[in-house]
């Protein structure tokens, strides 16, 4: 009986050393107000301890980003591709070459630009120029009334 008692107690204990710190359990989601971010500005946001840029787009926007020539891309993804409505736009904030985390609303293409090594996204989050391998990655996330759910899919 001690023995499987002492068993428990290691399971469990090695169980809580493995799992997840509190800090980040916390942030497993997030939910954002939509209507906290006015059309045409990016807001940023903290989620599993990483930036996220949520961006509001206006119809210029949204028809430029849709006009991009997917072959000329370097990582090809569409529009339609990265964003669940076309009015909104969410990306982790770690720029894809060596981690450093783009500004948001600048850059040749009006999207975001990486000032360590220069690389340029567009307001899709997808790499247009610079060294950065690969687009600007997509958190799972959802719609649920008038917020948005980081977090979950």
């Amino acid at each position: 009986m001690m023995s499987l008692w002492a068993g428990k107690e290691v399971v469990q204990t090695m169980v809580a050393y493995k799992a997840m710190a509190a800090d980040q359990r916390a942030l497993a989601s997030i939910e954002i107000n939509m209507s906290d971010i006015p059309e045409g500005q990016t807001k940023t946001f903290e989620w599993r301890g990483k930036p996220v840029f949520v961006k509001h787009r206006t119809k210029a926007e949204i028809a430029r980003e849709k006009s991009v020539n997917v072959a000329d891309l370097r990582h090809p993804q569409h529009d339609d591709e990265r964003v669940q409505k076309d009015e909104w736009s969410v990306v982790i904030g770690v720029c894809t070459h060596l981690g450093c985390v783009p500004i948001a609303n600048s850059g040749d293409f009006g999207g975001y630009y990486c000032p360590c090594h220069g690389s340029h996204y567009d307001g899709s989050g997808r790499i247009r120029k610079g060294p950065a391998p690969l687009n600007l990655h997509v958190p799972a996330y959802a719609f649920k009334d008038s917020s948005i759910v980081i977090g979950s899919n």
